[in-house]
């Protein structure tokens, strides 16, 4: 079994480079570099939607999503400090016998 390559930003970036800025065809820089050409085009498409946060690499993420991850966490929290406050106003709202 093959072991995926992992590829850092700057190479990354370099590839997608030399398409767009040098105007030279994918599959012969993929060639050159020893990819696969649609992982050019992958780039080249990360690159244009992400700019500056694209490829942030070892497991870090976009701020966006960091952003994101961050309010999933503290609404999950919320609803279990809800669901504990309901169980304790059950509990206290029974009438003694």
């Amino acid at each position: 079994m093959e072991r995926r390559r992992k590829y850092d930003r700057q190479f990354k970036i370099e590839a997608v480079r030399l398409v767009t800025e040098e105007r030279r065809r994918a599959s012969e820089v993929a060639g050159d570099l020893g990819i696969h050409v649609n992982l050019i085009y992958l780039w080249k498409k990360q690159l244009s939607a992400d700019g500056d946060e694209a490829f942030p690499g070892l497991g870090k993420l976009k701020s966006s999503d960091a952003e994101l991850r961050r309010l999933q966490r503290e609404l999950a929290d919320v609803k279990e400090e809800r669901d504990i406050l309901k169980k304790a106003l059950a509990i206290f709202s029974k009438k003694p016998r």
